[in-house]
């Protein structure tokens, strides 16, 4: 997925304004915006083959 993707990290503390915009309401969130649908992750993301599932990809072999 090189190259394909932007990832932004952001401390809610710092951006009290952006994570009330973006409806986040626990930490962590992850929120895939594009392509559409919207899909928001919360909570352990440890399990990456989930993850990858939930963002319609297939974990790497």
């Amino acid at each position: 997925m090189k190259d394909r993707y932007t990832l932004e990290i952001l401390n809610i503390a710092d951006h009290v304004e952006r994570a009330a915009r973006d409806q986040v309401v626990a930490a962590p969130t992850l929120i895939k915006g594009s392509p559409l649908p919207l899909r928001r992750f919360i909570g352990d993301m440890s399990n990456v083959d989930r993850i990858l599932a939930g963002l319609n990809l297939a974990p790497s072999p």
